[in-house]
């Protein structure tokens, strides 16, 4: 069976074509909009995993909605251009900041740079760490975490285990590696489990992961029995290591994010789940929070998250595994991915039935 690996491209740094009129990159003397209409500054980390893409264009179709006009940059994974650029936006007198933060820790300088200027921040997907953040929208990340562990674990519950994480500037990493632990230890305390790799990856990025998983397979005679890997694009890069050891579909793999390429790969069997968070409602949540913000309203919130300085008005928003066997009833029904896209790999008279 083909494998078809897919890393996603480095987009640039500004996001400047979309819809005309809704994203403006100006001067930084300028007021952004002479209107009334609130202006969010929206602050990503980078494109370089897929679902980002989806998680812009989703926000700024119900920002829009809702009347407002969205001002994004992109930091192309860099911590210090990502605070200069919003300090830009500050500067340029958007309403409110939403920030996917690349490093929880060094982003604290644009909660401080903020509140100087009175403009609440909403950190979107990425906990900022240690500072007076305002509101916080989520998945449950730990959730997502158990739900990786076990799905592999229901097919291999014995033997050896790499745990392939996140970035370690992402404190979502720690929290899915805290929910994978809480379903793998009482079997590693009962011998059953071994870990034998236990690392973050820097980046995030499935070439790292590649390295890793490859690196191990040489040195140890490609003996392994099953991986946790944080997510889809580290997966992509695991199942590459596997495939060149002849282990790819004999081996579990988890990830997150039900990418396109890890859809493929889930229905071609060389990995086991993804983890689906439904991004179209993170993306139009986060939006009516940012709005709300703007207009000084109180929001309403679900749970309490701790950043290391204080426990952060939160709203966590919970996560599917996706397998093989409920594919077609959860990304595919939910329309985040599409049906021929997923099995255009499959012979039509191997496929299931679509919905």
């Amino acid at each position: 069976m083909k494998m078809l690996v897919k890393f996603p491209l480095i987009m640039g740094i500004f996001v400047l074509v979309l819809a005309s009129g809704c994203i403006q990159e100006t001067d930084v003397t300028e007021k952004i909009s002479d209107d009334d209409r609130i202006v969010i500054g929206l602050s990503m980390a980078s494109f370089r995993v897929e679902r980002w893409t989806s998680d812009r264009d989703l926000f700024i179709e119900r920002a829009n909605e809702l009347g407002a006009e969205v001002n994004i940059m992109s930091a192309d994974d860099d911590a210090d251009l990502q605070n200069r650029q919003a300090e830009n936006m500050i500067l340029q007198g958007v309403d409110v900041l939403v920030v996917v933060a690349h490093d929880g820790e060094k982003a604290s300088y644009i909660i401080d740079k903020a509140h100087e200027a009175g403009i609440k921040v909403i950190a979107y997907d990425r906990l900022i760490k240690d500072c007076n953040l305002d509101y916080y929208i989520s998945f449950d990340n730990v959730k997502v975490g158990e739900q990786q562990a076990q799905e592999v674990v229901n097919v291999v519950s014995k033997g050896n285990f790499a745990y392939i994480g996140g970035s370690p500037t992402d404190n979502n990493a720690f929290l899915l590696k805290e929910g994978s632990f809480n379903v793998l230890q009482p079997l590693i305390d009962s011998g059953d489990i071994n870990i034998v790799l236990d690392n973050f990856t820097k980046g995030w990025l499935p070439e790292l992961a590649y390295e890793t998983m490859k690196n191990y397979l040489n040195e140890n005679g490609g003996r392994i029995d099953a991986v946790i890997a944080a997510n889809d694009g580290t997966a992509s890069g695991i199942i590459l290591a596997l495939n060149e050891f002849g282990l790819a579909g004999t081996v579990p793999v988890s990830g997150q994010d039900a990418s396109l390429a890890a859809c493929q790969s889930i229905v071609e069997g060389t990995q086991t789940v993804t983890v689906y968070k439904p991004i179209k409602d993170i993306a139009y949540k986060a939006a009516e929070m940012a709005v709300a913000a703007a207009n000084g309203e109180i929001i309403n919130t679900n749970n309490v998250v701790n950043n290391g300085q204080e426990d952060v008005p939160s709203y966590l928003l919970d996560v599917v595994a996706v397998t093989k066997d409920n594919i077609i009833d959860t990304v595919i029904e939910d329309g985040f991915q599409n049906y021929e896209n997923v099995y255009q790999n499959i012979p039509e008279d191997q496929r299931p039935p679509a919905v």
